[in-house]
């Protein structure tokens, strides 16, 4: 485990960055995405901070919040649906059309439901498409300017707040990947988990100048609850506030705790790894790999056989066609997959 006071020592030294500092949140008007933002706002030097998300009134609130945490720092808002792939490029065109380079995307947008398959317009699972492909396409579409703060000699970095654990113990159904036929919660969870481990994974060979960071949050405050229990949260509340006795991350320390997986050198890219004395071990077991698995206490979990298997036969480059064959259907011929 990664002390708090460690935690507190490395983000400090984002002083020492380059002043204006770009970082895209996705998900970013509640929850991990807000708590990591104030972070960012309170240690680095003018910073320009982007929230995508749906909510225009709580992030005016936001907007007002980090300014006054930091007046140097630049906040913008986004408003867009992003379980829609469109809409994911029209957000990323928006911010291109603005900025030339990035030096952070933040994703946490989910959508924690119990219900079944629910196809969005573009046929994919809304659930699923929040957690794998609509990420997926952030980073497709935003990451020349991600290598572009890589030349600069600047931080160049994506994070993924999910959870890189059933994806390191468990196979998804390749001959099904999108789920059409065997969608469970289960299922989209070791889905989207797997996926974004091996993309990740061929994402760092790929971009050796950005690193890939795919994190478990533990229970952490956030708005899940409302889309997952509806009109039965009140019913659910004294069942959660139980569970969140015993594995609670307290909103500042979660964000202080994400902002250190989005900025030490511990998690450094795979070119500057050799220069790093405490990269960590990475995703397929190499230290300094440029792709992370990490706990919520910021340590880097173990590989294991599962993944190792699903490397060794070709999971990465299963995983990027279908991804690239959604995206070309979904985005490039505008139909429905």
């Amino acid at each position: 485990m990664v002390s708090l006071s460690d935690v507190r020592t490395s983000n400090s030294n984002l002083k020492n960055f380059p002043a204006n500092l770009v970082a895209v949140f996705v998900g970013g008007t509640s929850g991990i995405g807000l708590y990591t933002a104030r972070e960012l706002a309170r240690n680095a030097t003018s910073p320009h901070i982007y929230l995508i998300g749906r909510n225009q009134t709580e992030a005016s609130k936001i907007i007002e919040e980090l300014k006054a945490i930091n007046s140097s720092s630049k906040v913008s808002f986004i408003q867009k649906d992003v379980s829609l792939l469109r809409n994911v490029d029209e957000v990323c065109k928006e911010i291109k059309a603005k900025e030339t380079q990035i030096n952070l995307l933040f994703m946490t947008c989910g959508y924690f439901v119990f219900k079944g398959r629910d196809e969005t317009s573009e046929g994919l699972d809304k659930k699923f498409a929040l957690h794998y492909y609509t990420r997926m396409r952030f980073i497709n579409q935003l990451q020349p300017l991600l290598n572009a703060a890589a030349t600069a000699s600047s931080l160049s970095r994506v994070v993924a707040v999910l959870d890189p654990q059933p994806g390191l113990a468990s196979e998804p159904k390749w001959s099904d990947l999108s789920l059409k036929k065997y969608f469970s919660l289960k299922n989209c969870m070791v889905h989207a988990s797997s996926m974004t481990n091996l993309m990740f994974s061929r994402l760092a060979s790929e971009n050796p100048s950005t690193s890939y960071i795919h994190a478990f949050p533990a229970v952490v405050q956030t708005g899940v609850g409302r889309d997952a229990f509806g009109a039965w949260l009140p019913l659910a509340k004294p069942f959660l506030w139980a569970i969140s006795l015993a594995m609670e991350v307290k909103p500042q320390e979660s964000g202080e705790r994400h902002l250190y997986a989005a900025t030490s050198p511990s998690f450094a890219p795979k070119a500057s790894s050799e220069t790093t004395k405490e990269a960590a071990t990475g995703l397929n077991g190499t230290k300094g790999s440029g792709s992370y698995a990490l706990y919520w206490n910021n340590d880097t979990l173990a590989d294991k056989p599962a993944a190792k298997k699903m490397r060794e036969e070709g999971g990465e480059k299963k995983t990027w066609e279908h991804t690239e064959e959604v995206f070309k259907k979904v985005c490039e011929e505008g139909e429905k997959y």
